[in-house]
């Protein structure tokens, strides 16, 4: 998300994402293209010191780093990917690695267009995805071996989700893997928030010791609507030891009404 970014970086993360909304609205078809082509640049310039540091130099002129970029990108990616890539080299960035990072966001930001109407099935797919990846330490050991290469990785995930959900999922699940987060679990969390983000929505993780009904479901969703002026995308985690009630977590808001937070409380207060 652009909140990750800060100063110019932000500004140019802002500008390019206008970019790209506006180069696929005449475009949709290509959206899974860009995704592609835009993850490989930001892998690209991550692993090429040199490029990296060239590229966002702000002494080196515009129209060389620039140059530099088509040179080494020209006919190997797509035409819309190739001037997103030269607009980026040509922007000032408040540390060097915000560059490939940006683009990688708007690799995410291509792969949730290229969903269209199924934005919502992705995010909770994802959400589920490192739910599972969370709770299965066998599996979390298997994605973050230094010692297995990321192909073999790649191909983890793909027997894991291939024929289960959608596309979209299984390619951001294996972008996780050699992506600029710590963990894949940190990388599905953020990119289920851009999902989210896309379609004007926030996203809020709701604890809850037994499975909320429809009704409940909507009515949750509706009242953190009105109390955060925009929709909220919720992600369900049932936990039998909250006992009974709910901990709603959105953005830097946390609402403890869980019987186990409430115990805590009274805990801490015969405690003092």
């Amino acid at each position: 998300m652009t909140s990750d970014f800060r100063g110019a970086s932000a500004d140019a993360v802002a500008v390019l994402t206008g970019e790209l909304e506006s180069a696929l609205s005449g475009s949709p078809e290509a959206a899974a293209t860009v995704a592609d082509n835009l993850f490989s640049v930001a892998r690209t310039l991550r692993g090429e010191a040199a490029l990296r540091r060239f590229t966002t130099d702000v002494s080196v002129p515009v129209e060389a780093r620039s140059g530099l970029v088509g040179e080494v990108l020209g006919g190997k990616v797509d035409e819309i990917s190739l001037a997103l890539s030269r607009s980026a080299v040509s922007r000032r960035w408040t540390v060097t690695r915000d560059l490939a990072d940006a683009l990688e966001h708007l690799s995410v930001v291509a792969r949730v267009r290229a969903t269209g109407g199924d934005a919502g099935r992705l995010a909770d797919e994802l959400f589920v995805f490192a739910q599972t990846v969370k709770k299965n330490p066998a599996l979390r050991d298997a994605l973050s071996d230094p010692a297995r290469s990321v192909g073999d990785k790649g191909a983890l995930v793909s027997s894991l989700l291939e024929g289960k959900a959608l596309p979209a999922t299984q390619a951001l699940a294996t972008q996780a893997l050699s992506g600029t987060y710590r963990t894949v679990g940190v990388a599905l969390a953020e990119y289920q928030k851009v999902a989210a983000h896309v379609h004007g929505q926030d996203v809020a993780t709701v604890r809850v010791a037994q499975p909320l009904s429809d009704t409940d479901r909507e009515r949750l969703a509706q009242a953190l609507t009105r109390q955060y002026g925009r929709p909220v995308h919720l992600n369900l985690v049932v936990d039998p030891a909250l006992l009974g009630g709910m901990r709603v977590e959105i953005g830097d808001d946390v609402i403890d009404g869980t019987v186990s937070g409430r115990l805590a409380d009274a805990r801490r207060s015969l405690a003092g």
